[in-house]
């Protein structure tokens, strides 16, 4: 890939964020989801790549824009497999809370996991515990074991885990091990890189959340050198003969890093919709805007954080028309 990819990549989180903040504690999430949406696919047009959609907003037939299997770019550049969320947290941005993402990953064609949009188990790491954690392993053991790798007293540990009722068995077990925990609503993917940034103070993340999400994680965790592991959890039919086609015949079989992102390359941007505890979120000023995005690239190992100022009347496809009722 491209070198220059990785700044590219910002403009078109910038554009999904700027656009989708404008909704933001509005209660509509498909309003300010759509609008990420719409603003991401027309910068993307811009870029220079070959690309092909194999994490999106869903098929074809059941999403106007970024479905699975869609060209985007100029035509033009590397050819690359993309993973999207336009906007990662539609939740929490109908509520104005915390964590809500524009995110993007790539790599080269063929080294994605077109995870199917179901759940996956998972747990996550950053740099200082790879290699010490294992999804088969007890909730306790492996809390232990990133304790003695980060050198921390296990009540010194933070586990983040979505607040729902299938985490209750894993947030008993955290809490008789005595570390703290992180309840959070929604927005696993910045939970996960959270756990690479010591700032953020999260130091691994547990439980079930939504396959795609988890191999988007795994991009930015592969340029940060931390680690994520999963398992998919079909609960369908339907569900288990897609893991079938894609050869996981083994519904126990544990997918690791290499499984989930291949190759020795990948580009991972976001911007910041709403703050949380690496991005800030958007500011608007009268015609002016201010967003926080972090871009990293596997290869190199450089992660950049930037600040940017957007002049919004020279942008006028970043930022969404609200309604005539809204005004």
């Amino acid at each position: 890939m491209e070198r220059s990819l990785t700044m590219e990549l910002v403009r078109v989180t910038e554009a999904a964020a700027l656009a989708s903040a404008r909704w933001m504690g509005r209660g509509r999430k498909e309003e300010a989801d759509d609008a990420a949406t719409t603003a991401m696919r027309k910068v993307f047009d811009t870029i220079p790549m070959r690309g092909t959609v194999v994490i999106g907003e869903g098929e074809m037939d059941e999403a106007p824009m970024l479905y699975i299997g869609e060209k985007l770019g100029t035509g033009q550049g590397p050819e690359v497999d993309v993973a999207v969320d336009p906007l990662e947290g539609t939740n929490i941005v109908a509520k104005g809370t915390w964590n809500a993402l524009s995110v993007i990953a790539i790599a080269d064609k063929g080294n994605l996991l077109h995870a199917p949009d179901m759940y996956m188990e998972k747990i996550a790491v950053g740099p200082a515990a790879v290699g010490q954690i294992d999804l088969n392993a007890s909730v306790t053991d492996n809390l232990k074991a990133v304790a003695k790798a980060t050198n921390k007293d296990i009540s010194d540990l933070v586990a983040v885990i979505l607040d729902r009722e299938r985490h209750q068995k894993i947030i008993e077990e955290v809490r008789q091990a005595g570390a703290r925990i992180k309840l959070i609503s929604d927005g696993d993917v910045a939970a996960a890189i959270n756990t690479a940034f010591e700032n953020t103070g999260v130091d691994i993340l547990f439980g079930i959340g939504g396959a795609p999400e988890g191999v988007i994680a795994a991009v930015a965790l592969k340029c940060l050198g931390g680690e994520i592991q999963g398992r998919l959890v079909p609960q369908t039919e339907e569900e288990w003969e897609r893991c079938q086609k894609m050869g996981i015949t083994n519904p126990n079989q544990v997918l690791r890093m290499d499984d989930l992102v291949s190759g020795d390359d990948a580009i991972f941007a976001a911007t910041g919709v709403t703050d949380g505890e690496l991005l800030r979120g958007v500011r608007f000023q009268g015609n002016t805007a201010e967003t926080t995005s972090v871009v990293m690239r596997a290869k190199s190992g450089t992660v950049r954080f930037i600040h940017a100022k957007h002049r919004l009347e020279r942008k006028p496809n970043m930022v969404i028309e609200e309604d005539q009722d809204d005004r």
